[in-house]
């Protein structure tokens, strides 16, 4: 065993000589390519028919040496409706302990709002978007028995 392990490493390093040297010289073969003279195509190679795209249109054309560098479309569209503007509400409360914000998700689970809580390190601000004023209004009067006050405000996205 120790007469093969003292020979495996030299006929390993000769083997991976003997592995470099041939590919070597088969990457650098003897025979003279000549470069420029165009490839010939031994095969046939059909091709294939172009799907006509309106989109590639505007990748393939050039207008005053500018070329698009990415498919580029306007579209105009007529509404049929007109579009109305809604006014949008919003209800603004302000919590103070645990148990009005219990009170206040029971009845919001009743009027099936969707609410959004807003908390800071001192107090917690019950923020509802919605259409409905009168769903707000009923929900103001609600939460009076609670001692929550809230307000119902319109409400302007910051522009």
């Amino acid at each position: 065993m120790q007469i093969f392990l003292k020979w495996f490493t030299p006929v390993l390093a000769l083997g991976v000589a003997v592995f470099i040297i041939f590919f070597l010289i088969s990457i650098n073969s003897s025979q003279e390519q000549n470069y420029f003279e165009p490839l010939e195509h031994k095969s046939e190679v059909t091709q294939k028919k172009s799907e006509k795209v309106w989109l590639n249109h505007f990748s393939k054309s050039q207008r005053l040496g500018y070329f698009y560098p990415v498919n580029e479309a306007f579209i105009e569209m007529d509404l049929v409706e007109n579009i109305i503007s809604k006014t949008i509400y919003k209800l603004s409360a302000a919590l103070l302990d645990p148990y009005q914000l219990f009170c206040l998700r029971e009845e919001l689970k009743q009027h099936g709002l969707k609410y959004y809580l807003k908390r800071d390190k001192n107090s917690v601000e019950l923020l509802i978007y919605s259409k409905n004023i009168k769903k707000l209004n009923s929900l103001v009067r609600v939460l009076k028995n609670y001692q929550i006050s809230a307000k119902v405000e319109l409400y302007k996205e910051d522009i």
